[in-house]
């Protein structure tokens, strides 16, 4: 006779035991969200106009914009792509302040105004944007060890301001350029003469800037080093300034919109794979431990048969009779075995113990198959029938233990 399967019996956890597991999770994301939403309000009052010419706070401009003034250069503000195109002109220096906030198509766009206009055009800043606007130079991906830097070139500007906090992103370029303010080999600050615009009247050629930092635009660093000295020469050679500040309202046209990975930040990807990895390892901390069970003391003694009655209850609760079937009945077999002379290893296989219990029991419980049936057979079908399988189970081995 084959073994019967015995099924099993689940039990959904309740939504209070769903809380209890899951509230020291929820409270980190709430405390995680909190101290996002203080560090943003708190950033956002002090990082308000950057690199505005408008803006008094550290991170502003205003303070070399008045600086210009003072010198007689006008500077004007714009925030589109069109505004910033028709602002090109000879007397014009356009600074665009967020290169990469441009579409390629609109980098193009830009830098297609901007050739031969004989005016001098200063990018902050750059990254991949730069092969674009000044085509011929690329941005290396290791930036600047160090912010303070020595001009080492013969650009006029840089050798009379001297050391400035030009260290941020270095450029490469095989085209003709007055490269300053290098590290490791690499400039900080590029000039690149403008071959398709003569020099004007007054000796001024049209160019391109390229800015490997922000620094000596800021309020806070213009009197530092000779930060306001390069910032005047490299914006003050033309009567007017524009200074182009991307927004929300530069709208690209239909077919150059973004995508949704475009919008996403420069460095999503290493943020989701630091989430990823946090995942995981709350995952192994929460996660059921591998290996045998460690028995542990109990801080007071529990009788044997409180032990029996909370199992008992718990599974009345659960409703697994099948579970507590199969406890009586392993339980039952392990002790009968070595009375039948059946090693306790093998006393759970039907074929070892059940001929030699056979044999060793006299009278209608020596039937093997009723045997199997009350050792081996399907789990009870209610909680009489459970009873019953126990008193049975009981008899057996009362039985089995007689002289």
């Amino acid at each position: 006779m084959t073994e019967a399967t015995l099924p099993t019996t689940a039990a959904s956890p309740t939504a209070r035991q769903v809380w209890t597991r899951t509230r020291g999770i929820a409270l980190a994301l709430v405390l995680l969200l909190a101290g996002a939403a203080a560090i943003a309000v708190v950033r956002s009052d002090a990082r308000h106009g950057a690199l505005d010419p408008r803006s008094a706070d550290p991170y502003g401009s205003r303070a070399v914009a008045e600086l210009l003034a003072d010198r007689g250069v006008s500077t004007r503000v714009v925030t589109t792509l069109d505004e910033a195109r028709a602002a090109t002109g000879r007397n014009t220096t356009l600074l665009v302040a967020g290169p990469d906030l441009l579409t390629e198509r609109q980098q193009t766009r830009l830098h297609s105004a901007t050739t031969g206009s004989g005016g001098r055009t200063v990018l902050v800043a750059p990254g991949g944007a730069v092969e674009r606007l000044a085509p011929g130079v690329t941005a290396d991906p290791a930036l600047s060890f160090d912010s303070t830097l020595a001009p080492a070139c013969d650009l006029p500007a840089a050798r009379r301001a001297g050391d400035a906090d030009t260290g941020g992103v270095r450029y490469s370029t095989h085209l003709e350029a007055d490269a300053c303010y290098p590290s490791r080999r690499l400039a900080t600050l590029l000039r690149i003469p403008d071959p398709s615009a003569k020099a004007s009247a007054e000796g001024a050629q049209g160019d391109t800037v390229v800015l490997g930092a922000r620094d000596i635009l800021l309020n806070n660093h213009l009197d530092e080093h000779g930060n306001a000295s390069l910032a005047l020469q490299l914006l003050g050679s033309r009567d007017h300034l524009v200074w182009y500040l991307p927004s929300l309202s530069d709208v690209p046209a239909p077919d150059e919109e973004r995508s949704f990975f475009d919008l996403l930040p420069s460095g999503w990807l290493w943020g989701t794979l630091q989430l990823f990895i946090a995942a995981a390892l709350a995952a192994l901390w929460r996660a059921r431990r591998l290996g045998p069970l460690v028995p542990e003391k109990l801080p007071v003694a529990i009788r044997a048969s409180e032990t029996v009655e909370g199992r008992a209850r718990l599974y009345r609760k659960a409703n697994a009779r099948d579970r507590a079937a199969t406890a009586l009945r392993s339980a039952t077999r392990t002790r009968l075995a070595p009375l039948v002379g059946v090693p306790v290893t093998q006393a759970q296989t039907p074929e070892s113990l059940l001929p030699a219990l056979s044999a060793h029991l006299h009278g209608a419980h020596g039937d093997g198959q009723s045997l199997h049936a009350l050792l081996f057979g399907p789990p009870p079908g209610d909680d009489a029938a459970l009873i019953a399988l126990a008193a049975q189970l009981d008899a057996l081995e009362s039985e089995v233990r007689r002289p």
